[in-house]
């Protein structure tokens, strides 16, 4: 099973590889909104994980934030750092490999927010994602803000495919780990819940929860 969920960085690295633009270029719907909260409570530097092809992480650089990104896929991280320098966006904008299973390469309390645009619902268990929640609490300043995003149990694709353990499943080559309410409250420790917004995005359409937190 571990070695289904490892080979999902190499499908990732292969796609991002063969569609540059993937997810389009505009910025997503809850990138907008976290933008719209962090300037709100002037929080300037941001953790990004999971960015692919960066369409939220240059929206941020843009808005004046400033971002590290973190991707596990090479080809994502180069297409970042591409795109930057071409819009004159490298100073705001530093990308760089790394797989959210391990520990965050940062030290404590260095980051005012983290944003993460379906990052947790990847191949990862809740094992890792109850790692992964605490490493960004680390990582965050006092009253950090955190939002992420997940598709969840009402999205179309649910229970369909070849499942993989946990409420995980396989769909067109792509494990997604699907979240409920539970779920997403189980991974607060340590934070404020502030928010659980579900909203649609893309042509399935994919169903997802916007949740925002702040450490506690």
């Amino acid at each position: 099973m571990k070695d289904v969920r490892d080979a999902q960085r190499r499908h990732w690295q292969e796609t991002f590889a063969l569609k540059p633009e993937l997810f389009g270029s505009e910025p997503s719907q809850p990138a907008r909104a976290a933008a719209e909260l962090f300037a709100k409570e002037g929080k300037t530097k941001l953790l990004e994980l999971g960015g692919g092809q960066g369409r939220d992480t240059l929206f941020f650089a843009r808005a004046g934030f400033h971002v590290h990104v973190l991707d596990y896929s090479d080809s994502a991280v180069d297409a970042i750092d591409e795109k930057a320098r071409q819009l004159e966006l490298a100073d705001p904008v530093i990308a760089l490999r790394h797989d959210v299973r391990d520990p965050l390469p940062f030290d404590d309390a260095s980051f005012d927010a983290c944003y993460a645009h379906m990052l947790y619902c990847m191949a990862l268990t809740t094992a890792e994602l109850e790692f992964l929640s605490a490493e960004v609490g680390r990582v965050l300043r006092p009253n950090g803000l955190h939002v992420y995003t997940a598709r969840h149990t009402g999205d179309p694709d649910y229970g369909t495919g070849i499942h993989r353990g946990e409420d995980m499943y396989e769909v067109g080559g792509f494990i997604v780990h699907f979240f409920d309410k539970e779920k997403v409250e189980h991974l607060a420790k340590g934070y404020q819940i502030l928010g659980i917004d579900a909203f649609e995005e893309g042509k399935l359409p994919r169903k997802l929860f916007r949740v925002t937190l702040r450490k506690e």
